[in-house]
């Protein structure tokens, strides 16, 4: 290769564009550090007629994706495309033909990781997705390669950028959901289908990914129990404050015995935890292992520049690998993958009822929660006249339980709506006597 490494690109959008960037005004550092120039010789493009504001030679783009895997002039396939189809077909083959890939592909990843991984082992070469989660965060290489000699046992991140930013408005601000929302959309936060990330799908993705390098597993983003922030409400948010937590949607995996429970859901957080502070759009992962403790990495999830960075660090290393006919540490999915009952999961609740203003409501509720063996740790309400809410926060409980006892209240008389249910995510609720 005349210490020259040859890169395929396919895509050239935002990250696309950050990665050029990256590679073309940092080139010496970038050669000082891989032992070789990296250059970027053919990319793959939707239109090759667009303007892009890059230092590219104009002649290197095409339409043809595949003859970008397949060309003798390219040594390295990165790819920044995105979705399932035709990144899939096109990586396969990349691994196929003995070529090393870097992706920052998520939803990819997610769903097709673990048989991507197998592939690039049998190919000897070097499969590199840091950028698939949290942007420039390092997250991949700690669990795959710095506790490589520990056990985790509990995962816990803010994964998604959008998300935070609208549940963070809605708590400093006291704006609705979708004005947050709005506001989101306005500043390019938010798509304009914003599904994939208020739906809780993006977060899961990325879950998935860390659930596999985390517990030796092969966990795929539809093995990832999820929910959305759609539903969380002024109220939600105001109950929260005032009980010493605030709410984030959080991707979590943790130990259950010889299985793994992993999930993501709105859920109370107790301030004092460190993702707690974790503000607008940054994202965190909490890591919790046996030898090494309580670590948190912190920083951009998403970006043009944030994941370029990544992707260009990747390539670094693939790079230095090519050089010395290696490849870089891999996955360990040694592990059986055994999923953890989401009905067995044990946390604490919150519970928001909309009932009728009358003598014995609250002993109605509470008969309900008993029935299903739901312990109620905290119970005040607000209102008259006519209708009344309640807010209940319960003793641990089985997912299971808590959601016939949800089903139960929706036809007692005296409930009119339950408004809102959300997690706990902590081992004992505020003693506090807090009135809303």
């Amino acid at each position: 290769m005349d210490r020259v490494i040859r890169v395929g690109m396919l895509g050239c959008g935002t990250v696309g564009g950050g990665v050029a960037s990256i590679l073309s005004r940092g080139s010496a550092d970038i050669t000082a550090r891989a032992g070789a120039e990296v250059r970027v010789t053919r990319v793959a493009v939707r239109d090759t007629g667009k303007d892009r504001g890059l230092s590219l030679p104009a002649e290197i783009f095409t339409t043809d994706a595949r003859s970008v895997v397949e060309a003798d002039d390219v040594d390295v396939i990165v790819e920044v495309m995105g979705g399932r189809q035709p990144a899939s077909e096109l990586l396969r083959r990349a691994l196929e033909l003995g070529k090393p890939v870097v992706t920052a592909n998520k939803e990819l990843v997610a769903h097709e990781g673990p048989e991507l991984y197998a592939m690039a082992r049998t190919a000897r070469v070097d499969f590199a997705y840091e950028a698939a989660v949290a942007g420039a965060i390092p997250i991949i290489k700690p669990l795959k390669e710095s506790l490589a000699g520990d056990r985790v046992r509990r995962v816990v991140g803010i994964l998604n950028g959008t998300t935070n930013y609208i549940l963070t408005r809605m708590t400093e601000d006291g704006a609705s959901y979708g004005d947050a929302l709005a506001e989101a959309q306005r500043l390019g936060y938010a798509e304009a289908d914003p599904t994939a990330d208020v739906g809780g799908h993006d977060a899961a993705a990325k879950t998935a990914i860390l659930s596999s390098l985390a517990f030796d597993m092969a966990v795929h983003d539809r093995d990832v129990f999820r929910e959305g922030i759609e539903g969380v409400t002024a109220t939600d948010i105001g109950v929260a404050d005032r009980l010493g937590y605030v709410v984030k949607l959080l991707g979590i995996a943790h130990r259950e015995g010889d299985a793994l429970a992993v999930r993501v859901y709105p859920a109370f957080l107790p301030k004092t935890h460190p993702l707690a502070a974790v503000r607008d759009s940054f994202n965190a992962i909490y890591v919790d292992a046996e030898a090494a403790g309580e670590l948190m990495f912190y920083g951009r999830g998403a970006g043009a520049l944030p994941t370029g960075s990544a992707v260009v660090g990747d390539l670094i290393d693939v790079s230095r690998n090519l050089l010395q006919t290696a490849r870089g540490a891999s996955e360990s999915i040694h592990r059986p993958t055994s999923l953890f009952p989401v009905d067995e999961l044990q946390t604490q609740y919150y519970v928001l009822l909309e009932v009728a203003d009358r003598p014995g409501v609250l002993a109605d509720v509470a008969r309900t929660f008993g029935r299903h063996d739901v312990s109620i740790a905290q119970v005040w309400q607000d209102g008259g006249g006519e209708s009344a809410r309640l807010v209940l926060i319960t003793h641990r409980a089985r997912e299971g339980s808590l959601r016939d006892t949800v089903e139960a209240l929706a036809e007692t008389p005296a409930v009119r709506k339950v408004a809102s249910v959300l997690r706990v995510e902590a081992r004992r609720c505020s003693t506090r006597n807090v009135n809303p």
